[in-house]
């Protein structure tokens, strides 16, 4: 038990100081709230579905993978960016929540320390799979049209003790992994770690490819669109979406031959669009390799017109049906990806790769996704919301709450605050989760 006491100096009675801190309740639980991803976990089978399908031989840390796959997913759900993290987990109750026994952190970090290659396969498996199962149970898109953003990021590491971190574009050193978002709702789709000196288009053609099945195999079956910026922009890239049918726009790098192509548009061809104060825009549209490329030219006017007087160009390729102006809008909607990366670091974990092994960080990252995506199927299938949200606020709703729990007549109940600001929505979720039935 540990006590924290005031100091000597008298205080009024019933002042703050004279308030007495124990740390000693069995049966408290200091983020109840994670009973409703645990629920949503056991609903879709995650920890079954880890044992089944990763298989770590006599590697070290083998033994019962799914329930560390779930120690550290509810770890970083919890507020974690670290495996020391998952210790918060191990206080009072707060097992009792999770329905799964919780790892120490030390046997966590000798199981991500196990992983090869083909074991990060594997758990892209279990990630593929247990976005199947949660689409099927509603979070999924059906027959109506998806829209998947591409993008890579720097995950930065500081030191020199990080496999594979290495410094890139942006002269930070760190990793750079590729990541495949739907622009609908956030989800993370496909994730692959990559070193830091991963140029932006490395390994795109290839993951384009994957992405495309999964997200067919997952239950998308309308029709899919892929937004890019310039650092994937390639011939392999676009063959890739043409092979599987899939539309795309994809920014273009301004070289000598989108320049001179820009240049032969004529100035009649010009469109104005809405634009910030103090400045204009007009899109227009030509053709280059038989692609449409479409084409934003934007200036400064008035005073800070002085400053810029000429106009700057942004086009992009696409195969996509519509006027140039609702592409080029639509095309500029890319941008939310990174809202879904700034929540995965900010939210889920990725803030901090944790190991100095680059396998054991590749598995983080699919593990973060699939924390990630965890918050985004509870806000689906459990609130109801239909549309993007942001991990911290479903974390400091409905999973930062602490509770207790109580033992009477060979039944446990768990104490929430009252007066709980989210109550109704809490109880909205944790009915609706209960109520997923899937044949696993």
């Amino acid at each position: 038990m540990v006590t924290a006491r005031g100091g000597n100096r008298k205080r009024p009675e019933g002042g703050i100081d004279a308030l007495g801190v124990v740390f000693d309740d069995d049966n408290a639980v200091a983020n109840a709230g994670l009973i409703l991803p645990a629920t949503l976990a056991g609903r879709l089978g995650l920890e079954r579905l880890v044992d089944e399908t990763l298989d770590l031989g006599i590697r070290p840390g083998a033994f019962s993978p799914g329930r560390k796959v779930m120690s550290l997913v509810h770890s970083i759900l919890a507020g974690g960016d670290s495996i020391d993290d998952a210790d918060v987990l191990r206080a009072g109750s707060s097992a009792a929540v999770l329905g799964h026994r919780v790892m120490a952190p030390s046997t966590l970090g000798t199981f991500l320390r196990s992983f090869t290659f083909g074991h990060v396969r594997q758990l892209d498996r279990v990630a593929e799979i247990a976005m199947t199962r949660a689409w099927a149970a509603g979070a999924g898109p059906g027959a109506q049209a998806m829209t998947i953003d591409l993008d890579s990021t720097v995950c930065e590491v500081h030191g020199y003790r990080k496999q594979g971190a290495a410094f890139g574009h942006t002269k930070v050193r760190g990793y750079h992994p590729l990541l495949a978002t739907r622009a609908q709702t956030g989800e993370v789709l496909h994730v692959r770690m990559r070193k830091g000196s991963a140029n932006s288009g490395r390994g795109a053609q290839r993951f384009v490819r994957e992405l495309v099945g999964r997200a067919r195999r997952a239950g998308a079956e309308g029709p899919l669109v892929i937004r890019a910026d310039a650092g994937f922009w390639s011939a392999k890239v676009i063959g890739a979406c043409r092979h599987h049918g899939v539309r795309f726009s994809i920014t273009v790098r301004q070289v000598r031959p989108i320049t001179r192509a820009i240049a032969e548009i004529p100035e009649r061809d010009w469109a104005p669009i809405d634009y910030t104060l103090g400045g204009i825009a007009q899109v227009a549209e030509t053709r280059y390799r038989g692609m449409r490329l479409v084409v934003r030219r934007t200036r400064l006017v008035e005073a800070q017109g002085e400053l810029v007087p000429d106009w700057r160009h942004h086009a992009f390729v696409s195969d996509r049906l519509g006027s140039a102006i609702e592409l080029d809008a639509d095309h500029r909607r890319h941008a939310v990806i990174e809202l879904a990366i700034r929540d995965i670091k900010e939210g889920s974990g990725l803030a901090h790769c944790p190991s100095g092994r680059f396998f054991a960080n590749s598995a983080w990252l699919v593990i973060a996704s699939l924390a990630h995506n965890l918050v985004r199927w509870i806000a689906q299938i459990g609130l109801g919301i239909q549309g993007t949200v942001v991990a911290a606020t479903i974390r400091r709703r409905l999973v930062a709450v602490p509770g207790r729990i109580t033992r009477s007549a060979r039944r446990r109940v768990l104490h929430l605050p009252s007066a709980w600001p989210w109550a109704e929505p809490f109880a909205r979720a944790i009915t609706r989760l209960r109520a997923v039935s899937l044949q696993i």
